[in-house]
């Protein structure tokens, strides 16, 4: 498996992303060398598609599937990526606040501690659908890590396609999420271009 050992805060400042849509709270104070260079429009294409691998901890051959299968879909391709990107079953625990980040949520689905509608499922890029009940395991709710989640992630306001049951550590998934519904600074439709090409 391919891990990504490259410092986040320095790749956010290149990709100039906050860290705070990664789940981390640290800020850089340093200035991008890159800030104010001039760039292309295939730059900008690339840039886009790499923030968006980057905040979903995707890598280049999955993300070209998930596009290739975003295409096959009715409607928009570029709505469509977005939405199976955020169906993720990593990035669902982390937007329920089951996971301080989303390294962190895929460490958890890892490990075997999530059931999906009753079954383990240790995939951390299963598509979850509408309907889906995903919960913690009976015998991992009492331990300490996920008393320490909970109190980072309490505040942290869960999306409207989904239903977070925090005592009990339970996520219902109420619909497919629309573009609207997604608060990443991402644009989509510079993926697409990049992909059409």
């Amino acid at each position: 498996m391919a891990v990504d050992r490259v410092p986040v805060l320095k790749r956010c400042r290149s990709l100039d992303l906050d860290p705070i849509y990664l789940g981390i709270d640290k800020h850089s104070w340093r200035q991008s060398k890159r800030a104010n260079r001039k760039m292309s429009e295939y730059a900008t294409q690339l840039r886009e598609k790499q923030k968006a691998k980057f905040i979903y901890g995707v890598l280049e051959k999955p993300f070209r599937n998930y596009y290739a299968k975003a295409e096959r879909m009715k409607g928009q391709t570029g709505e469509n990526l977005m939405a199976l990107l955020e169906l993720r079953l990593d990035n669902v625990l982390f937007r329920a606040g089951l996971g301080r980040t989303r390294k962190e949520a895929r460490q958890i689905v890892d490990h075997k501690h999530v059931l999906v509608n009753g079954k383990c499922v240790n995939i951390p890029s299963y598509q979850v659908k509408p309907g889906d009940v995903i919960e913690i395991k009976e015998k991992h709710r009492t331990s300490d890590r996920y008393k320490g989640i909970l109190e980072v992630t309490g505040g942290r306001l869960v999306p409207a396609w989904l239903e977070a049951d925090q005592e009990n550590l339970r996520i219902t998934v109420k619909e497919r999420p629309g573009r609207e519904q997604i608060d990443v600074p991402v644009d989509e439709m510079l993926i697409v271009e990049l992909y059409s090409k």
